[in-house]
């Protein structure tokens, strides 16, 4: 069973990398992480810790990175995005700069911790930048796996970590250049999630085939650019598609698919599950889950009332039972 975070596997690679080349650098905003202790120790060189001082952290990145290092500057996810936006913009957007920004704590990762420090809207934050790269690993397998990708993107990135210790998805050597993968086929409907909401996805597709539904998932871990003609061949099968994400839901996952059916002039159904547009003043993750219908009854209850809505769309289904809800 895995017993280590994203946040850990992922640096533990990067100290690897870091290893062997001494262009690497870690920049943290006072943050510390058990395999941070080996930079600190082993690679005093490639390690700068700017104090709680999170906008001047990305104007430094950005020098070094002119400079000739690849930096991966590290915060709690809020403090990396949405108050270094406009540094953000300005220093590595505009001019395209190779500085992976890191944030842990994706969603209510920091459930105790309140709003303040909740990444409910991060996604739609750092998709609106051009240039920028978004990567939203679900596992340890794929959080380690981009710390080597990312040294490799010649553009500004941002890869978002969860806090809280999860399943292993892959096996290692998984190649995760497309994008997406599609963990479970599914005729009836196609389940998208990101992150932390893979696991819930799964575990909702399970629930599903209770009420003689078959429903697929897909985990999109690159939401920035998304491969389009591939995103769109993974999901020609199913009748309908639903995103799950703890996110709010403007700018979020479910803008990101309902934009990329509009664009490409794809009509199927979509159910946008998400965060309302309110933030949570609650404690506990599944509490806070619960209270916005994001844990798994809530979401197999709001798929079922759903596609009791949606009859047109499944009035061909043949290959299956009829869909008992």
């Amino acid at each position: 069973m895995n017993k280590i975070t994203m946040r850990d596997a992922f640096f533990e690679r990067l100290y690897q990398v870091a290893k062997v080349n001494g262009n690497v650098l870690v920049v943290s905003a006072d943050m510390g992480a058990p395999a941070l202790d080996k930079f600190r120790q082993d690679l005093g060189n490639q390690f700068i810790n700017v104090g709680i001082a999170e906008q001047n952290m990305v104007t430094l990145s950005t020098g070094l990175a002119l400079g000739g290092k690849k930096v991966f500057m590290y915060a709690i996810m809020p403090f990396v995005t949405a108050r270094c936006f406009e540094m953000i913009k300005v220093d590595l957007s505009l001019m395209n700069i190779p500085v992976t920004a890191v944030g842990v704590g994706a969603g209510f990762g920091y459930e105790d911790s309140g709003p303040t420090h909740h990444s409910t809207e991060d996604i739609a934050i750092m998709r609106s930048l051009p240039n920028m790269t978004i990567l939203s690993p679900s596992d340890i397998v794929m959080a380690a796996e981009f710390a080597e990708m990312a040294c490799g993107i010649t553009g500004p990135s941002y890869v978002r970590l969860d806090r809280q210790v999860l399943p292993v998805l892959y096996n290692d050597g998984q190649d995760f250049s497309q994008g997406f993968t599609v963990l479970k086929p599914g005729k009836d409907i196609c389940i998208i999630g990101t992150g932390y909401m893979v696991h819930r996805a799964l575990e909702v597709a399970g629930d599903l085939s209770r009420y003689s539904i078959d429903a697929g998932v897909i985990d999109l871990y690159r939401l920035k650019p998304i491969d389009l003609e591939g995103l769109l061949g993974a999901i020609t099968g199913p009748k309908a598609l639903v995103t799950v994400e703890e996110h709010l839901l403007n700018g979020g996952l479910g803008s990101i698919m309902a934009e990329t059916l509009a664009d490409c002039g794809k009509q199927i159904p979509l159910k946008r599950i998400g965060i309302e547009d309110r933030y949570y003043y609650a404690y506990g993750r599944d509490h806070i889950h619960s209270l916005c219908k994001l844990d798994k009854d809530g979401l197999v209850r709001t798929i079922l009332d759903w596609i009791k809505n949606q009859p047109n769309a499944f009035s061909d289904h043949q290959s299956q039972p009829a869909i008992k809800v």
